[in-house]
């Protein structure tokens, strides 16, 4: 499978948007709440199961937080991990750094080309959500085209089974879009979230042998170089 991940590795993280390492390749930015499944995906989309640090307390994320995932076709994309937010046991005064460090990135950073905004299926899209689906939507930088944005319902495992088509169909006509579910559980959902980033980026998957010493790094290669 060309999408299939090859490799992933931390690069580095920062608690404000000026520490981050450069932007040098298209990178995938994963937002949502505290405790929404941010970590557990991350890890499933890599196939790996501790690159992104998980935790059962909410909020454990306070950094941005950068990784580079290489694709079996040579395609070379960053994963941003965004803090959680609506966690209310965490001060003010952090929570209130917390929205400019989120706002700041997806407002300014010149090679963001996706948003993946998780929420809970049994919740499903609630004012925040709303609210930062529109900053994205509205905020523009003069070096990169608008943010394209993939919703995935996460935590689908906790709604019964028989119900869980109906409810990503009600989802889906609440947000207006398309919502790919998503459990632990079950990964099935992870190439059809793969095939949706790379729509959304513009990106189709390049037919490479196993054999292939040296395969094509594709567009987002060809991007890349040009925001060096």
């Amino acid at each position: 499978m060309p999408s299939e991940i090859v490799s992933a590795r931390f690069l580095g993280g920062a608690p404000v948007a000026t520490g981050l390492p450069p932007p040098v390749a298209i990178e995938v930015a994963f937002a949502g709440r505290s405790n929404v499944g941010k970590s557990s995906l991350l890890n499933a989309l890599v196939r790996q199961h501790r690159l992104a640090r998980t935790s059962s307390t909410p909020g454990c994320t306070r950094q941005i937080s950068l990784f580079e995932a290489r694709a079996r076709d040579g395609l070379v994309l960053h994963l941003v991990d965004l803090p959680g937010y609506g966690y209310a046991d965490r001060s003010k005064a952090e929570r209130a750094r917390w929205g400019p460090l989120v706002e700041n990135y997806l407002a300014l950073r010149p090679t963001l080309g996706c948003l993946v905004l998780l929420f809970d299926a049994r919740r499903g899209l609630e004012a925040e959500e709303r609210e930062l689906l529109d900053f994205v939507r509205r905020a523009s930088h003069p070096s990169r085209p608008l943010v394209a944005t993939i919703l995935v319902a996460t935590k689908l495992d906790k709604v019964p089974a028989s119900r869980q088509t109906s409810r990503l169909g009600a989802l889906k006509r609440e947000a207006g879009q398309s919502v790919i579910g998503f459990s632990v559980q079950d990964r099935t959902a992870v190439p059809e979230l793969w095939r949706a980033i790379r729509r959304a980026l513009g990106l189709a998957p390049t037919a490479v042998s196993e054999s292939s010493p040296d395969p094509p790094r594709g567009r987002a290669r060809e991007r890349s170089r040009r925001t060096d």
